[in-house]
């Protein structure tokens, strides 16, 4: 039986990092949501579900991998927002004679398995979100799966999640243990992969939890790496950076000064001074020297944020900065507790901006605009070219059609669209 990966409609509600990936490619502990489901289900032959205009970028990510596309006569639906642990195919077995739509306590749809007339009429919706209502008649089961409903979600998710994943890596890498001059806490707990290099004065504790460092990543003299924390490949830890609690870092990152409780995609910059905390930072960001972001209220209320055209309790009282791909930020800039940057934004300036920075934002707390998507595109070339990898027409196709279908967020800031 096929497997598939689905979006629902519920993916509206982890934007702004939803608007150029597939829900399944989110990040939480040391690997995508995509990642962890098909762990669960070695081996079996998979498809991609995605909103149409996504269609062609993932395709071009997923060589050979059928997208909006569904082959055979029988397929188990998963649901990219599954948080999936190791048990998921016991929970949800892949073959079953029995068409089946599976609910967790949240209401939401977590998978479905479907043949006959019902798989028929899916495949007559593939372009469109995948929704309950579409199959009135299927049985329904009660099933115990997590699902990331917000990206705040995730950032909570990720200590559980680093943990699971590093133990799943440590069991399949081998790692070198020649460290001159290192300070090394629990160092069973410690894994480095062959051709990263630590240097003299770097003080790694796994005393709370594990530590990971991918092959090819460096860490630069006198920083502190407090566990869980996850590293990807070929990334620059800088010296003196304070790297604490529940971080996940993806590969071609440089990071330094003080971040904690946060998830940073690859290829994102935030090398330089400044506090980051229970933040999700997309791809290809830039945090300038001494950029600064609150996780917590002066009054230690719970933090409410802007999502989705509506304005949510998260029922936490930390939550730092959400950030969407190819965003920037200049010296000094300073964030409010949940503040909400869009995709491609170019925020600078005194004072705090709006927490609600829409897509395609240039400026600040005194004179926000429109940033020109032309200008956009020119800065992403030079971007991505730093890294070697190409800026293609798929590429400028995503950045166009973001640009469209914000228009309303940036109308209702006031900015001219």
């Amino acid at each position: 039986m096929q497997l598939c990966l689905f979006e629902d409609n519920a993916v509206n509600f982890l934007e702004p990092l939803i608007y150029s990936r597939g829900v399944y490619n989110l990040i939480c502990g040391g690997s995508s949501l995509k990642d962890k489901i098909l762990r669960a289900y070695p081996g079996v032959n998979y498809s991609l579900h995605c909103r149409e205009y996504l269609a062609p970028i993932i395709k071009e990510q997923n060589p050979g991998i059928p997208v909006n596309e569904i082959l055979g006569d029988s397929c188990l639906f998963i649901n990219g927002r599954v948080i999936a642990g190791m048990n998921l195919s016991s929970v949800i077995p892949l073959n079953d004679n029995e068409d089946k739509l599976y609910l967790n306590n949240n209401n939401d749809l977590v998978a479905a398995r479907l043949s006959g007339n019902n798989l028929k009429k899916f495949k007559q919706n593939l372009n469109i979100p995948f929704e309950l209502p579409l199959f009135p008649t299927v049985p329904k089961e009660d099933v115990d799966v997590k699902t990331a409903g917000f990206i705040w979600d995730l950032i909570r998710e990720n200590n559980a999640e680093l943990i699971s994943d590093i133990n799943y890596l440590a069991s399949k890498n081998l790692f070198h243990n020649h460290l001159a001059g290192v300070h090394l806490i629990n160092k069973d707990n410690i894994f480095i992969e062959g051709n990263a290099i630590i240097k003299p004065g770097v003080v790694l504790d796994a005393s709370n939890g594990p530590i990971y460092i991918g092959d090819n990543s460096v860490v630069f003299p006198n920083s502190v790496i407090i566990g869980p924390v996850y590293i990807g490949r070929s990334t620059l830890i800088k010296s003196l950076a304070k790297i604490y609690e529940n971080i996940s870092i993806g590969d071609v990152c440089k990071v330094g000064g003080e971040v904690e409780d946060s998830i940073i995609m690859s290829y994102s910059n935030k090398q330089h001074d400044g506090f980051l905390g229970h933040a999700y930072l997309g791809s290809w960001i830039n945090l300038g020297a001494d950029t600064n972001c609150s996780d917590l209220r002066n009054n230690y209320g719970f933090v409410k944020v802007h999502v989705n055209g509506q304005e949510i309790n998260t029922k936490s009282q930390f939550l730092g900065l959400i950030m969407g791909d190819h965003s920037k930020t200049g010296i000094n800039t300073m964030f409010n507790t949940g503040t909400i940057v869009g995709f491609s934004c170019n925020i600078y300036g005194s004072g705090f901006p709006s927490k609600y920075l829409p897509s395609f934002s240039w400026g600040g707390s005194d004179n926000l605009q429109t940033y020109n998507v032309d200008k956009c595109l020119d800065t992403a070339k030079v971007v991505m070219s730093r890294r070697k990898i190409e800026f293609k027409k798929t590429d400028e196709d995503l950045f166009r059609n973001i640009f469209d279908f914000t228009k309303n967020e940036r109308m209702i800031k006031g900015l001219p669209f």
